[in-house]
């Protein structure tokens, strides 16, 4: 019993340490993009063809702390990926380590794509149809705490959702979730992603189409490399059953 408890502090403590870690990294991020907003800020408007305004001496700031923490964001994800790792280190063999420390880069690389598809391809898509819906009826000018606030919406969804087959590969090489159990849900998958799709886009059919259409793939995707990674798992286990026979 108390060596039970002893094994539970022992957790809780190393839990606390990545988590102090990951929070540490956070507001390091977070330091870097508030020091380096402007340039930020000038980059993500330099296609606007208005100047963005503001309503009040508050939103300057919290336009600052949107991009800051987009950055940090961006920023603290693989030290996350990489504290999971190393928090649930010692119960995976070696092979196990070694294959799973691998996605610690590309839940980075997945996450930036992400944003990348967001923002260059569904981003300026949709605000072309919104402002062309608008026509000679509205003149366009935009708040700067409303701009980015759509951005955001636009492309941090695609940033997290992108990262959906690392995480399948990952739960599959933990044993946790199988390419067949991912196959018989895949219509409540689909029904799921149509609705994340509707919500995080504009009103219109053409933009549900265009957001439904790369999450559906990248399900389809994340099937296909579980199988892969599901069938190396069986292929080491049923090597090492005969070795050791």
């Amino acid at each position: 019993m108390e060596e039970k408890e002893l094994n539970l502090v022992e957790h809780l403590d190393e839990l606390r340490k990545r988590l102090i870690i990951t929070a540490s990294a956070f507001i390091l991020f977070f330091i870097a993009g508030f020091v380096f907003v402007e340039d930020i800020y000038k980059w993500l408007v330099r296609d606007l063809d208005v100047k963005l305004i503001v309503l009040g001496p508050s939103d300057i700031i919290w336009v600052y702390f949107m991009l800051a923490t987009v950055i940090a964001v961006a920023g603290t994800i693989p030290v996350l990926a990489l504290q999971i790792w190393l928090f649930v280190k010692p119960a995976l063999t070696a092979a196990e380590r070694k294959i799973s420390l691998s996605y610690v880069p590309a839940l980075f690389i997945l996450f930036i794509i992400g944003l990348c598809f967001g923002y260059f391809v569904i981003f300026p898509t949709v605000l072309s149809f919104l402002v062309e819906l608008g026509g000679e009826m509205f003149e366009a000018n935009f708040t700067a705490d409303k701009y980015f606030r759509f951005v955001l919406n636009m492309t941090l969804p695609f940033g997290v959702l992108f990262e959906l087959p690392v995480v399948i590969m990952f739960l599959t090489s933990l044993g946790i979730i199988n390419p067949y159990v991912l196959t018989k849900i895949r219509k409540y998958a689909y029904f799921v992603l149509v609705v994340i799709s509707v919500v995080i886009s504009p009103p219109d059919f053409m933009s549900d189409i265009l957001v439904t259409i790369p999450l559906l793939l990248l399900y389809e995707i994340s099937i296909n490399l579980s199988k892969i990674v599901y069938k190396r798992k069986l292929k080491k286990a049923e090597n090492s059953g005969e070795a050791s026979s």
